[in-house]
């Protein structure tokens, strides 16, 4: 194994026993403030949902997406990963839980996070923003505060996810908006200095094959948006 892949693995460690001792410093921020977590009133298309008669959650596995070429293992843990960067104000609140174990909470998994900024361009090199890393607790929550992000390439507007329950498994995704929401963002700046596509996102067979199950459900938060998602991995 390379050094660098010894040192990732190592900060994750760190990261998930710092998880399950509950170290403040690095995961204060998945609960939110009081009152705050959850869905926002709204649950998303996979948010577990009491069956009838029941008090266990039912819940869905995440759609699996590559990861592609722009993701970074940076281990850069924090919450708000705007990085002074201007957009739509979007908060995202997900749950991680083990659908193969009754959807469970998955306490101390570590969450990577990344999208493109309005102009649809990702961080690269020395740059950072619009990308986080966060610490799950023991609800299986945890929080990011980011913008909407923009479009690029023919490809649906999304927020790219990698979920590490454990040192040897990973599961990565990405999430959808809807398109109504996304032609209204792109309608204010910074998003607006280039035409955006009349339909976002029915030109990618990734988002007519997934968007059913990876689309939020976004309610108004402030000047911006919010949404809660529940990850269901196996």
């Amino acid at each position: 194994m390379a050094e660098n892949d010894t040192n990732r693995t190592s900060r994750r460690a760190v990261l998930r026993a710092a998880g399950t001792a509950g170290a403040a410093a690095l995961a204060a921020a998945c609960a939110g403030p009081a009152g705050t977590r959850g869905a926002a009133g709204q649950p998303s298309a996979s948010t577990p949902r009491p069956p009838a008669g029941s008090g266990s959650p039912s819940c869905v596995l995440a759609v699996e997406a590559g990861a592609g070429p722009y993701y970074l293992d940076l281990d850069q843990v924090r919450s708000d990963i705007t990085e002074g960067m201007g957009g739509v104000p979007f908060r995202l609140d997900l749950t991680v839980v083990r659908a193969s174990a009754g959807c469970r909470p998955l306490a101390a998994a570590t969450v990577d996070v990344w999208h493109a900024d309005p102009a649809g361009a990702y961080s690269t090199g020395k740059s950072t923003f619009l990308r986080g890393t966060q610490v799950t607790d023991d609800a299986g929550r945890c929080v990011f505060r980011t913008i909407v992000p923009g479009w690029y390439a023919g490809l649906a507007p999304h927020i790219h996810f990698k979920v590490h329950p454990d040192s040897r498994t990973e599961t990565t995704s990405q999430l959808f908006f809807p398109e109504d929401l996304l032609l209204k963002v792109y309608a204010r700046q910074p998003y607006a200095r280039r035409p955006a596509p009349k339909h976002p996102n029915q030109r990618d067979s990734r988002y007519r094959a997934a968007g059913a199950t990876m689309t939020l459900a976004v309610s108004p938060d402030g000047d911006g948006f919010r949404a809660a998602y529940t990850v269901g991995v196996a």
